[in-house]
C-alpha cells in the first residue's frame, strides 16, 4: 500500500458519530427526491430507492421497505435477468438494469440498498457515493480492510449518508444489553466469551452449466473468473454442506471471509459497542489452534479479552465483570444475579442513540443529514476486527494491531491481507 493512499483513520473518524450530525446539518449535495418539484413530491413524502442486489438479502429489505409509507422502490439491478424479472413482477413500476452503473446514473434515485455478494460491497458502496446516493450496505460492509477505508473516504469525500446492515443496534433487547454492559450493571468488564466463527476456504467445486440470463463474468467482478456451479452462486449453497459446513459463496475465499463476515459483523459488533470500542479496536490477536475452526482470542489497550471460543451466543456475547455476568443476544439479554439488570434503565445511564427500526433510521438521517446508528465508520471499526481474525489464522501466529494506523505491527506478512488484489475492469 502506498504511503499515497494510505489513509488517516483519525483524520476520518474524527468527523463520525460526534460530529458528522453538525458536519452533514446542511448538505453540500441534496438529493433529488427530498426537493419537492411540480414533477415529484418534496421531503414530507417519498425517498426514491433503488436496490443494487434483489436476491436473498435484497428481497428482504424490499419487504421491509415496502411498509415504509415515505419511501418507494424505483429501480433494481442485477446480473442474473431471472431475479430482475423477479423484483419487476413484484414491482412493476420499477425500472430494471443489468448494470448497477446504470441505476446509479439515473437522476431520480436518491439512495440505494447494497445487498450484492461482499466482494461487490466495496465497489458498489463507493461508485453509488461518487454518483450522490445514500447508502444503505448489508453487512459484512467491506472484504478487506482497505476496501473499507476506501468507502468510509467516500461517504465523507461526497457527504453522503452510508448505514451497515449490522440491524441489532437497532433491536430494542439488544440495545438495553449493551447499555447494562456500558453502565458498569456487571461492574468492571476483564472477559468477553463469543461464538467460534469459521473462516472461509478455498472453492473446488466443478464447473456447471451457466443458468441462462446470468453474466457469471460481472458476478465474479474483482475476483478472478472460476467455473459457475450453483453451491457457489447462492450465499450458502441451497442447504449444500459438505465436512467444513455449509458451501456457497459465503463459505469459500475469494468473495467472503466465512461466518467471521457472516455472523460476525453481529456478534462482534454488539462486543464492540457494549465495551465502547466503536471507533477503534483490539491491539493484539491469536489462533489458539490451527484451521479454520480455530478459536481465537484478542484483547483491547484497556486488558478486555475476548475469546472466539462458543462460550457466547453467535448474536453477541457473554461478558464478564467483577460484580456479575450479562449476556447479550440477538434481541435478548440475560444477566448474572438476576438483580444487577432488575432496576430499568435510568435516563443517565442511556448512552446510545435510540432506534428500534434500522431501515427508519436510515431514512431518517437521510432526510436530517444525522449520524445513523450504523455509520460507515462504525461499519468499517467492527468489521475490521473480523478481517484481523481471518488473517490470524492464516498466518497461524499472535499479531500486534495498531487499531490507528490500521495495520500490524512489523509483520510483513500479515499486512499483506490488508488489501487483495483487483481485477479490471473491477476496481475503484
Amino acid at each position: 500500500m502506498s504511503k499515497k493512499n494510505k489513509l488517516n483513520r483519525r483524520e476520518f473518524v474524527r468527523n463520525s458519530l460526534c460530529g458528522v450530525a453538525t458536519a452533514f446539518s446542511v448538505p453540500y449535495i441534496i438529493p433529488s427526491g427530498i426537493l419537492a418539484s411540480p414533477e415529484r413530491p418534496g421531503a414530507n413524502d417519498r425517498i426514491c430507492v433503488g436496490v443494487i442486489g434483489p436476491g436473498r438479502q435484497g428481497s428482504s429489505l424490499m419487504g421491509q421497505a415496502v411498509r415504509m409509507k415515505d419511501m418507494e422502490l424505483v429501480a433494481f439491478a442485477d446480473v442474473y435477468q431471472a431475479r430482475l424479472d423477479s423484483a419487476l413482477g413484484k414491482h412493476p413500476k420499477a425500472k430494471g438494469y443489468r448494470n448497477y452503473r446504470e441505476l446509479l446514473a439515473d437522476p431520480n434515485i436518491d439512495a440505494v440498498f447494497i445487498a450484492t455478494p461482499d466482494h461487490w460491497h466495496g465497489i458498489n458502496t463507493v461508485h453509488a457515493c461518487e454518483a450522490g446516493k445514500d447508502v444503505y450496505v448489508e453487512k459484512p460492509m467491506s472484504l478487506t480492510v482497505r476496501e473499507g477505508q476506501l468507502m468510509l473516504k467516500a461517504a465523507r469525500d461526497h457527504e453522503r449518508v452510508v448505514m451497515t446492515g449490522s440491524m441489532q443496534r437497532s433491536m430494542k433487547e439488544s440495545r438495553i444489553g449493551c447499555e447494562m454492559v456500558r453502565n458498569n450493571r456487571a461492574g468492571k468488564i476483564h472477559t468477553v466469551h463469543t461464538k467460534n466463527y469459521p473462516s472461509s476456504w478455498e472453492c473446488t467445486l466443478p464447473a456447471q452449466p451457466v443458468p441462462e440470463g446470468l453474466d457469471w463474468d460481472m458476478w465474479c467482478g474483482q475476483t478472478e473468473p472460476r467455473p459457475y456451479h450453483e453451491a457457489l452462486y447462492f450465499p450458502r449453497g441451497k442447504g449444500t454442506k459438505d465436512e467444513r459446513g455449509p458451501q456457497g459463496w459465503i463459505s469459500y475465499r475469494p468473495y467472503s471471509g466465512g461466518e467471521v463476515t457472516g455472523w460476525g459483523p453481529h456478534g462482534l459488533d454488539m462486543i464492540q459497542w457494549a465495551l465502547g470500542m466503536d471507533l477503534t479496536g483490539p491491539v493484539e490477536v491469536w489462533p489458539e489452534g490451527e484451521g479454520l475452526w480455530a478459536p481465537v482470542s484478542y484483547r483491547y489497550a484497556n486488558g478486555i479479552v475476548v475469546h472466539l471460543d462458543d462460550g457466547g451466543p453467535a448474536g453477541g456475547g457473554h461478558f464478564i465483570g467483577d460484580k456479575g455476568e450479562i449476556v447479550v443476544d440477538r434481541n435478548r439479554y440475560d444477566a448474572r444475579p438476576k438483580t444487577i439488570v432488575l432496576d430499568p434503565i435510568g435516563k443517565e445511564e442511556i448512552n446510545l442513540e435510540i432506534s428500534n427500526n434500522h431501515i427508519r433510521n436510515w431514512l431518517d438521517c437521510i432526510r436530517s443529514r444525522k449520524t445513523p446508528i450504523t455509520d460507515v465508520a462504525v461499519g468499517h471499526s467492527s468489521t475490521n476486527v473480523c478481517h484481523i481474525i481471518n488473517i490470524a489464522r492464516r498466518v497461524g501466529r499472535k499479531l500486534q494491531w495498531d487499531p490507528e494506523k490500521e495495520q500490524f505491527i512489523n509483520d510483513e506478512e500479515a499486512n499483506s491481507h490488508l488489501e487483495r488484489s483487483m481485477r479490471s475492469p473491477y476496481v475503484f
